[in-house]
């Protein structure tokens, strides 16, 4: 395996700044890691044709003494349900097959001004409908530590392309844990930053009030790099907020060096019990807890007691936001369009949603519309409503009371492919602990913990802050990052024994 595809984002930047390799190298190194592992992995749906001409690019400028951004020349992957005005932009779904937009989406765009070179779109469940990324309707993408388990979903093609080291960094959508889960179940590292502190505009909507575009990284420094890119106000997004945003590579780089753990109090939720839980996951959790209690961390232990119904609040929430915005595929205006001779406007609307959306998509549209339906609006969306107003009060009193809340990512590690994909209700609850930050809109981060005891697989430690403070995160994830890659002498992925691993 090349060298430069080991490097992290942050060591590749600085290498490429003192001139030691130039981006044509560092993009052509993982453009041959694609070629040799995606036909395995299945990480990327589209690789792009003209990524070697940005490089040169940006080399051309760096030698020509122009002053570029720290990521300049770094490759990046990118969610398919990003849009791009040099590749397809399908969200994971047929009725988008081939679309190409008109525009880049604001974090694209400033990602290729940032010097960022875009290698391809990633793979995802439809319209970011899942937890697995099984249902693409291009096929699963299979997980770098065992190509029979998942690698998450739904943002499971950015996760598997970083964990495969076939690209540094990657773009990824959080809804309620499609960043978080992946990252848990492939070793990397996901952020999911504070509701409007990166722009959604070209983001293919599911839910506008769950929806959040983020980074996916092998190291926490490499998250705050990329989000110092995409962050910050967009007037093209009505939710983006105004406010100025401190470097979070900073926040990340005083973590990592700094005392940051010494006093912090660290919120551990009593309603989640460790019945729900692999034991694996479990144990990688107390023992990560155990490691921040040992540097002058203190653990308390707090009450959310409505927790427990956020995920049957989403599922709700949820459904009703994407059936009004799965509306505007109608086989008019864009996409797939199925002709039906003889047929109305409403049949062809008809065969062409049938045809165009999947199982999952159509599952989900089916149970909004009847939520939002004249008689049930209150007794279901109206009542998730209040349930979700319910969960920000819990995370506002536990804030009170602590700087940061942990849990594990996930209840359990990559399961198979194919064992939760016909019982939906096991895949919804693969989210119990991400969906509440969703809800209240909130930041949370997934780092590595370690592997679980029963299976050698990854687990990941969530940590949680209130709104705004997405700097916090990055200044105590670094930081349990450095304590823990003490403990394992390597990095997690060093690890893997498959794809993903440097061995």
């Amino acid at each position: 395996m090349s060298e430069i595809i080991r490097l992290s984002a942050a060591d590749l930047a600085a290498k490429l700044a003192a001139g030691e390799v130039s981006s044509m190298e560092a993009t052509q190194a993982h453009l041959d890691r694609i070629a040799a592992v995606d036909g395995d992995v299945h990480a990327f749906l589209h690789v792009s044709d003209t990524a070697l001409q940005a490089a040169a690019d940006i080399d051309r400028r760096r030698a020509a003494g122009e002053s570029l951004g720290e990521l300049a020349g770094v490759p990046l992957a990118v969610k398919d349900v990003l849009v791009t005005t040099d590749m397809p932009s399908t969200s994971g779904s047929k009725i988008l097959e081939g679309y190409m937009s008109p525009y880049d989406a604001t974090v694209v765009a400033r990602s290729r001004a940032a010097g960022l070179i875009p290698l391809g779109k990633t793979n995802m469940d439809e319209f970011a409908m899942g937890s697995s990324t099984e249902h693409s309707a291009y096929g699963p993408t299979r997980n770098p530590w065992d190509l029979d388990r998942i690698p998450g979903g739904s943002g499971g093609g950015s996760a598997a392309a970083v964990a495969a080291f076939e690209a540094p960094l990657a773009l990824g959508s959080d809804t309620g844990g499609s960043i978080r889960q992946p990252a848990h179940v492939t070793g990397t590292v996901g952020m999911k930053p504070t509701y409007g502190g990166v722009s959604r505009y070209g983001a293919i909507a599911l839910a506008s009030s769950l929806d959040q575009v983020g980074p996916v990284s092998r190291t926490v420094l490499d998250s705050a790099l990329l989000h110092d890119v995409i962050g910050g106000h967009d007037p093209n997004d009505a939710t983006s907020l105004t406010d100025r945003w401190p470097s979070f590579a900073a926040a990340a780089r005083e973590g990592a060096s700094g005392q940051v753990l010494k006093g912090l109090k660290v919120g551990v939720i009593r309603e989640l019990p460790d019945s729900g839980f692999q034991a694996g996951v479990s144990a990688s959790f107390r023992a990560a807890l155990a490691t921040m209690e040992a540097q002058g961390a203190e653990i308390v232990e707090i009450s959310a007691p409505h927790f427990e119904y956020g995920v049957a609040a989403y599922y709700l929430i949820l459904p009703a936001e994407a059936s009004s915005n799965l509306a505007k595929f109608d086989s008019v205006r864009f996409g797939l369009r199925v002709d039906v001779p003889g047929g109305t406007v409403e049949d062809v609307m008809a065969a062409t949603r049938d045809a165009g959306f999947g199982d999952e998509v159509k599952r989900r549209v089916i149970l909004g519309t009847y939520a939002l339906s004249a008689g049930y609006y209150d007794a279901y969306y109206g009542s998730a409503q209040k349930v979700r107003t319910l969960i920000q009060r819990d995370f506002d009193t536990a804030f009170a009371q602590v700087d940061v809340i942990a849990t594990p990512s996930a209840p359990t590690t990559a399961f198979r492919l194919g064992e939760k994909i016909d019982d939906p209700l096991q895949m919804y609850l693969n989210d119990v602990t991400t969906i509440p930050v969703n809800l209240a809109g909130v930041p949370g981060i997934s780092i590595p913990s370690g592997l679980a005891a029963e299976d050698g697989l990854p687990v990941g430690i969530q940590f949680i802050a209130p709104a705004r403070e997405d700097a916090r995160l990055y200044r105590v994830g670094a930081a349990v990052e450095a304590l823990l890659l003490d403990e394992w002498g390597e990095p997690l992925l060093a690890k893997a024994p498959v794809l993903g691993g440097a061995r």
